[in-house]
């Protein structure tokens, strides 16, 4: 998961960055349906004053996204170019969500260009700090990294999409603000256990590669 950067002090932050914070907690109850007087309302402004500084609320927008692909970035890189030293327990222990989850929850089910590259500029930076992680020591290198960090970015970001279903199955609400790092157990430890052990025997994987690999090579000839 991820949390929002520099929010532990409302008076450090400038109006735009209130009005952009606000921003995100809108976009993500109201996803289309936001509008510049609701967002003006839960940042405490007018809605002239949150258009004056985002031009438009496509232009608001883009700044939400650009903020959560720092924020997104900012975390991630911390974690993997730590390596396998890396403290979990503290990064655990500061846990700071926010609605960040939210909102790409509710952002990325839309069928959209903004959407789209949304997802492609995530997938970007997973593919860089990836490459963190195996320098690191953190993760195994991979014969197609890009390929790895697009499924990667599929299974982390639709498991967002599918809050509704993680918490029929869970019990754990994905999205919510105000979920707590133990409550995560119940998700992060089967996760845990699917990354870093995997599912497959070597044997299985072996005869599956070679499989794939088999029907590609067909299907080039074709």
């Amino acid at each position: 998961m991820f949390r929002l950067l520099n929010m532990s002090s409302v008076d450090d932050r400038s109006t735009k960055a209130r009005i952009r914070d606000a921003a995100i907690e809108v976009f993500a109850a109201e996803g289309g349906g936001a509008t510049a007087r609701k967002v003006a309302e839960a940042a405490g402004v007018s809605p002239a004053l949150v258009i004056h500084h985002f031009g438009s609320m496509d232009g608001l927008r883009e700044t939400c996204d650009a903020y959560v692909i720092a924020a997104i970035h900012a975390q991630k890189s911390e974690a993997m170019g730590g390596g396998p030293g890396v403290d979990l327990v503290g990064a655990i222990r500061s846990f700071d969500d926010h609605h960040l989850p939210a909102y790409l929850a509710r952002m990325l089910a839309e069928d959209s260009r903004a959407s789209a590259n949304l997802v492609d500029a995530i997938v970007a930076d997973a593919e860089e700090y990836f490459e963190k992680g195996v320098a690191a020591g953190s993760l195994r290198p991979s014969a197609d990294p890009a390929g790895r960090a697009r499924v990667m970015t599929l299974f982390s970001l639709g498991s967002l999409v599918l809050h509704h279903h993680a918490k029929r199955l869970l019990d754990i609400d994905l999205t919510d603000p105000n979920t707590q790092p133990a409550d995560l157990v119940g998700y992060a430890g089967p996760a845990l256990e699917i990354l870093g052990e995997g599912i497959f025997t070597e044997e299985f994987a072996a005869v599956a590669r070679q499989a794939f690999e088999t029907v590609a090579r067909e299907t080039e000839t074709l």
